[in-house]
This record gives C-alpha cells, structure tokens and sequence, in this order.
C-alpha cells in the first residue's frame, strides 16, 4: 500500500513538470537540428616497411663467421665491434655498457652491452632486446667429448641479433613515429652447466639472482640512460628456427598481457598464427625477466616446446639444438626470420 501512494505521487509530480514546460514552451523559435553525434574514425594500420630475410640471414652468418661469442674471447671482441660498427652506420647513438661479471664457476669476465637508440631525442620510446653471446659449453650433446666445446649458438644467440640488426637498417631507412632502443645484452648464455658440481650451483639471492642472464641484471640496475623508460619491451630468444614454436610464456602474461596480446594478434593477422600459438608455457627465466625487474616491462618471443603437465601451464622443453653443437646454421630458416622480423617492425610502426 505505501509503495502505490509513492507511485501515485510521483506520477503527480511529473505531470505538473509536464505541464509547466508545455506552459512555458515558445513555439515560435525556429526548432534547431540535431547535430549529428561524431564518432571517433578507428586509427587507420600502417604498413610496416618489408623485413628482408635475406639480409637478417646474412648477420646470422656473419656472426657465426667470428666463431663461438664466449665473453673474454677474441670472437667475442671482434663481433662486438661488428655490432657496434653495423649499429653506428644505420645512424643509431651506441652507447657500450662494459663492466666485469663472475660466473658461476666464479671466474671473472667483461661483460659488453650494446645500446642502439634510434631518435634518442623522442620521449616515446620501445625497447627490442637480445642477447648476442654464445654458450661456452655444449653441455646437452649426447657426446660427452664434447661438452666442454663452445658453440656456434646460430639461433640461441646470433638469430635474434639478426632479426633486430635489420629492424635497426630499416628504421635507418624509413624512421618510425616513436623512439626505438636495440640493447644487445651480454653474458646471457653463461649460466650454470648440467655437468656442475654440487658446490657449482647457483645460490639465488636478493629476492632473484641467477647465474644466468648476466648482461641484463647489470643493465636492469645501471640504466644506460638515467631515469630511462619506455613503453614496454620485447626480448627475441631462438627465432630462427625452421620448425619454431612462440608459446605465450608466463612471466611474459603476468608482465605484459596486453603487450603479449598485440604482438601475437599482430602476428596472427599477418598469416604467421602457425608460429605464434595460443599455447601457453610455465615461465621462462631469460632476460625479459630482468628488464622487467628493472622498471620496463618486457615479454619474450622465446621457441619453446611444450609438454603436457598435471597442473597448471603446460610446461615446455626446448628444441633438440638446444645446447649442442647442432645450434649451427645449417637450423636457420628465413621463413622464421621474415614473421618474426615483419611482425615486430608492423607493431613498431604503429605506436
């Protein structure tokens, strides 16, 4: 009963409100158009500039030329001047971060970083990262002889550096609307060997600290720019591969979901879904996760094979090249290199 005297009530109210504005309506003003509402138009796609394989093959191979990359080495020198040099003539500021790291067998080695920034002046910036040593064991040979030899690390290693060192000679020759930095981080590969001793393994610390990804620890926490920052990041790991598969990695979803997300729809869309799968895998410790650590968030494009678990993710495992001496050229398939490469230059060229 008191909810219809409300009712009842209300409906009195707006009838009076009804009537006075009909009272007070001045029916001799011209009545007005409405104005169309505007919508916003959707931003229309650039297209990116062609990737061409066949050059980003050809720093694959010129890398591989100098030898196995191991820190201290005489390979690893002159690559590190190739790089530099190749960098410096696409019109980049190089900036080099040197420094002396131990390993897990505690000896102590120059660790090099390679900065390449592209229209350093320009405050929007992406980061585009990999690592450019080479495992100084093969330590997953069947052949034990061979354990203690260093590898040529054709895809783990010297692909990545391929597919950013041709982004780095097209942006020379078509420049992107935001800043692009290319960090060629060091001593990635130099992490604790299956044949280690007990006493040889690594002890984690301060909350994460691994004998691995050495080279992107020291740049997490000595920025080669002060108060450097950019959008987000995108690390390359093994994408050569004839028969590569790009799981999306968790650490890369807890980081960066969104990010994770455009560059596989991107992917996707340009017909190379094959590649880059729905499929996600358990973390992988690699250098993204250091960026990240280090205030930019960062995902990785990382060939890894999974495997079916209890629980949880999918775990993963890596190719049978995986550190041994068949990570050679002869595994690089230009196919791989051009998704990659063409699906990273669509996403840069549309921030």
């Amino acid at each position: 009963m008191k909810g219809k005297q409300i009712t009842a009530i209300v409906l009195i109210v707006l009838f009076a409100a009804s009537s006075v504005y009909v009272g007070c309506k001045d029916d001799t003003k011209p009545k007005q158009k409405e104005r169309p509402q505007q919508t916003q138009e959707p931003k229309q796609e650039i297209t990116a500039p062609s990737f061409d394989a066949d050059t980003a093959f050809s720093y694959v191979k010129e890398q591989v030329d100098f030898g196995p990359r191991v820190p201290g080495s005489k390979a690893h020198s002159q690559c590190g001047d190739y790089i530099v040099e190749r960098m410096q003539s696409y019109g980049a500021t190089v900036t080099e971060q040197k420094t002396t790291l131990k390993t897990f067998e505690g000896k102590s080695i120059p660790v090099r970083n390679i900065i390449a920034a592209f229209a350093p002046e320009k405050k929007s910036r992406v980061l585009l990262c990999a690592h450019w040593d080479s495992r100084p064991f093969g330590d997953k040979d069947k052949n034990q002889s061979l354990w203690q030899k260093p590898i040529d690390g054709a895809n783990d290693g010297g692909s990545g550096v391929g597919v950013l060192m041709e982004i780095g000679r097209q942006l020379s020759l078509s420049p992107a609307a935001i800043g692009v930095d290319i960090i060629f981080f060091d001593a990635e590969d130099l992490g604790t060997a299956e044949f280690a001793k007990d006493g040889q393994q690594e002890v984690l610390n301060d909350g994460f600290t691994t004998s691995w990804c050495l080279g992107s620890q020291y740049w997490g926490k000595n920025k080669h720019v002060e108060n450097y920052n950019a959008r987000f990041g995108i690390l390359l790991d093994m994408v050569g591969a004839a028969d590569a598969s790009f799981n999306k990695e968790k650490y890369s979803m807890e980081f960066a979901p969104d990010v994770v997300n455009l560059v596989w729809n991107t992917a996707s869309k340009m017909g190379h879904g094959n590649l880059f799968t729905a499929e996600e895998v358990e973390g992988v410790v690699d250098d993204h996760f250091f960026v990240t650590r280090g205030g930019i968030r960062c995902v990785d494009i990382i060939d890894t094979r999974t495997q079916i678990m209890a629980m949880g993710l999918g775990g993963y495992t890596f190719a049978n090249y995986h550190h041994t001496h068949n990570d050679n050229l002869s595994i690089i398939d230009k196919g791989t290199l051009k998704a990659v490469g063409q699906t990273l230059m669509q996403v840069i060229y549309n921030q």
